[in-house]
């Protein structure tokens, strides 16, 4: 057999790829086409999720937004071929998507360089309790609870911490009696943050324990109960239960702060947490902080700390005061800056619209029941304003007992109430996620009838 020429056989393989990408070039524009003609078909149906001259215009499906749209996330690309209907909606988590395009329009202030040299020690303060604490990120903090009004930073230690959780453990660590004979119980009013089980109990410490539910703890002897305020799952202002003169209260107000609720008067307590996630969005930074009023009880925790991670990152610390900065700069600078509104009044606003649209999917179903919230005064606005949480506490009524296995079957990922201490007639739905999931869910729920 003759050997065919080398320069026919590449000049061939060349052509045969060229065709081979166009075809499939074409095929994608062919499809994405019909997709997005789906898609809009659906938008003129449906009914607008955004309210006449609102610029927080929320787009109808993942479909239908552009790729360079700061609302499209990173999962958009795995689940752009699927139809809207069929995508599973993950709203377990509470993963805070929702200030993403915020944070984009702010652009580079709070863009921050470290060179290469900087951040090397372990040490960042030695005068301070905290040796780790950036001083920069402790004078954000102080600063942005004086804007906010929601905190009393006078005579408190601030210990820093890899997000409230690690704080969490800190303070039991250090609320808990070095000599005692049994572990020290610990309580949290049903229904409590699901994850508050789990993290007392995943170590197996021998000096604290999970002992359940507040309003039914009956033990003698001292005891840490676990104050959140406003309540994860759902939004509810709280207060001590069991009040009894050798307790220990560690108050969780991850979400005091003005787009979730109505900051009446600043937080007074002998140890509070706060997060970075859920204040400002920024989830990954992995940045907490403690107000501490007991100066033993801030050593303790700190010490906690170092033999758990020798301390805490000085980048994302850095980082952290860059953004806690930019937050108070809009709320001081709010009217008078190029951006109009503060990281708060906008934030709220998303908040306050999502809620408007949930209730009404609500009553349109007949399915389901939100819970109410009475209006406050607001000190930072100066307004009476309804909370707006950042989950839903949902619940099925009628015949549907497991309401967290029922959304399942429409493609709606839920968190079951019996991880939060009560029955499966109630499910936690997170607020916060990204405009597409946040409309499909609503479009969802708005088509389930009884």
């Amino acid at each position: 057999m003759a050997k065919i020429p080398t320069v026919f056989s590449l000049r061939h393989c060349f052509v045969v790829s060229l065709a081979l990408n166009v075809s499939l070039v074409l095929r994608m524009v062919y499809e994405c086409d019909q997709g997005c003609k789906g898609a809009c078909l659906k938008t003129q149906s449906s009914p607008s999720m955004a309210e006449p001259g609102s610029k927080y215009v929320m787009h109808q499906s993942r479909l239908a937004v552009s790729s360079s749209s700061p609302l499209v996330n990173s999962n958009s690309t795995q689940t752009a071929h699927l139809k809207v209907g069929e995508r599973i909606i993950n709203l377990d988590h509470g993963d805070p998507l929702v200030y993403e395009k915020f944070w984009r329009q702010m652009g580079d202030k709070t863009t921050i360089v470290i060179p290469g040299w900087q951040s090397m020690s372990y040490f960042s303060d030695l005068s301070s309790i905290c040796w780790f604490l950036e001083p920069e990120f402790a004078r954000e903090v102080v600063r942005l609870h004086n804007v906010v009004g929601n905190a009393v930073t006078e005579g408190r230690h601030i210990v820093v911490g890899t997000g409230s959780s690690q704080l969490l453990l800190a303070a039991l660590y250090a609320l808990s009696p070095l000599d005692a004979a049994e572990p020290i119980n610990v309580v949290s009013a049903a229904p409590y943050y699901s994850s508050y089980p789990a993290m007392t109990d995943y170590q197996k410490s021998g000096l604290y324990k999970w002992a359940g539910e507040a309003g039914s703890f009956d033990k003698e002897g001292p005891y840490i109960e676990l104050v959140t305020s406003p309540n994860n799952p759902d939004g509810h202002v709280r207060h001590s239960v069991v009040n009894r003169s050798q307790g220990f209260l560690v108050h969780d107000l991850a979400y005091y702060w003005p787009q979730y609720t109505p900051i009446s008067s600043p937080a007074n307590n002998d140890l509070t947490l706060f997060t970075v996630s859920k204040s400002t969005g920024h989830a990954g930074m992995r940045i907490g902080w403690a107000l501490v009023k007991d100066k033993e009880v801030a050593k303790k925790m700190t010490k906690f700390i170092e033999l758990n991670t020798i301390g805490v990152s000085k980048d994302s610390q850095l980082r952290a005061a860059k953004v806690l900065k930019a937050v108070s700069n809009t709320c001081e600078q709010e009217g008078s800056s190029p951006e109009g509104e503060s990281f708060f009044r906008y934030s709220y606003n998303i908040m306050e619209h999502r809620w408007k649209h949930l209730r009404a999917a609500v009553e349109r179903s007949g399915t389901f029941s939100l819970p109410t919230f009475s209006p406050a005064l607001c000190n930072f606005f100066n307004e009476v304003l309804e909370p707006h949480p950042a989950f839903v506490w949902l619940k099925c009524e009628g015949d549907i007992e497991d309401c967290e296995r029922f959304l399942r079957g429409h493609k709606i990922l839920t968190r079951s109430g019996i991880q939060f201490g009560v029955g499966p007639k109630y499910v936690r739905v997170s607020m916060l996620d990204t405009d597409e999931n946040f409309i499909q869910f609503i479009d969802r729920l708005s088509a389930i009838h009884p």
